[in-house]
């Protein structure tokens, strides 16, 4: 393997950067903000309504294509991100004035205020990514930022829980909110990437030219089986980690020990699954793999029954936790390539765009009923039908992937 030269060298640190700023805003929408509610005496009810405020990281195709041809002053990409970065620090800033009892409507506008511009943030970052990163640089590029991506979870998942038991809640946000000025700085400093000008004439061009070339070149039936394989993959991992917080909270464990020990529990082996994921679908091939991680994932679920029925164990909760995790993160590496494989390179960043906010529909439809659920259940019962629920995903993987063939 040759050496990376400085300027790839400079390339794989943006991409880091990238990471660090466009992960942090999605991880105060799914960890921090629940804990904040619950914290507060939110019923969850409530809390898993909240999951709807995710639904902008869904829509974000539709007004990607608007993106690729308004110039703000800062550039094409640089101007979106700063736009969005700055919108980012002052909407969750001011989250931190808001009473969640009393105004709790109030917390949801502000939340999907967050949630539009994380998307658009994220959607000018991966522009951003593709641009800068010549094609041999893609893979590990990409791979360093969903890294640093989980790793930002550390702000609002981690340190400010533990925050906020010294500090007031208020506080807490704005400290949060400072962390984007890491992104901020990306966006004064870097220079605009070089980019072929020749964009389509008009906008009908631009949004329905990458549908139609996945229709010409897969069929409808095999759109339908892969959109529903997108959404079924994930829903009962994504359901079981939609009130992890208010879980843990729930079952007796401080915010300290939250921050310290689950979040932790969850970072680490979600990264190694992702980066020892990525290795062995070299020798497995992606369609096996879909199986393997799919099947861990899944397996992985009832382990929180189990916590649940046992009651507050700081050992037992890290465990849990890094076994579920790990399941997520080979999972997501076989999704993610799976994805890869369905768009294609002329139309890559549409329909990236497009199976990304499929794949995040459960995290912001499906989780909204968690909340009823839990209640009407208990948590024991409720894993339980979150690994029930894992089992679709994995019976489509006969037609979408199957193991005999071997498609790398």
């Amino acid at each position: 393997m040759q050496a990376l030269t400085e300027g790839a060298k400079l390339r794989l640190v943006i991409c880091c950067v990238t990471g660090l700023a466009s992960g942090m805003p999605l991880y105060i929408l799914l960890q921090l903000l629940p804990a904040w509610l619950r914290d507060s005496g939110v019923s969850l009810t409530e809390i898993g309504l909240f999951a709807l405020v995710g639904l902008p990281y869904t829509w974000k195709f539709l007004w990607a294509p608007l993106m690729d041809r308004w110039r703000l002053p800062l550039g094409l990409r640089r101007g979106w991100m700063l736009l969005a970065q700055i919108g980012l620090i002052l909407s969750i800033g001011f989250l931190g004035y808001i009473d969640p009892l009393r105004g709790t409507g109030a917390v949801a506008v502000m939340a999907v205020v967050i949630a539009i511009f994380s998307a658009t943030h994220d959607v000018a970052i991966d522009a951003y990514r593709r641009e800068l990163l010549p094609d041999q640089e893609l893979g590990l590029g990409n791979s360093i930022h969903v890294q640093a991506y989980r790793i930002s979870s550390l702000v609002p998942g981690s340190l400010s829980l533990i925050l906020a038991d010294l500090l007031p809640w208020g506080a807490v946000f704005w400290i949060t909110a400072a962390f984007m000025l890491v992104g901020v700085g990306l966006s004064l400093s870097v220079s605009e990437p070089e980019r072929d000008e020749l964009q389509p004439m008009n906008l009908r061009e631009a949004v329905v030219a990458p549908f139609l070339e996945y229709l010409r070149r897969r069929g409808v039936g095999s759109l339908v089986l892969a959109l529903t394989f997108m959404v079924a993959y994930k829903l009962g991992d994504n359901m079981a980690t939609a009130l992890s917080t208010p879980f843990y909270l729930d079952l007796g464990f401080s915010k300290t020990e939250i921050g310290l020990v689950a979040k932790n529990a969850a970072l680490w082996p979600a990264i190694f699954g992702g980066i020892a994921g990525g290795l062995l679908m070299l020798r497995i091939g992606i369609n096996r793999a879909l199986w393997i991680f799919g099947a861990i994932q899944m397996a992985s679920i009832f382990g929180y029954a189990y916590l649940a029925s046992v009651g507050p164990v700081l050992w037992l909760l890290a465990a849990v936790i890094g076994f579920e995790y790990l399941g997520v993160g080979l999972g997501t590496a076989a999704f993610t390539a799976f994805i890869a494989r369905e768009s294609s390179k002329t139309f890559a960043a549409t329909q990236f765009a497009l199976f990304t906010a499929l794949a995040a529909l459960p995290r912001s439809v499906a989780n909204a009923t968690t909340g009823v659920i839990v209640e009407w259940l208990g948590w024991v019962e409720f894993f339980i039908l979150c690994g029930l629920f894992a089992v679709p995903g994995m019976v489509l993987l006969f037609w979408v992937a199957p193991w005999s063939e071997d498609n790398a």
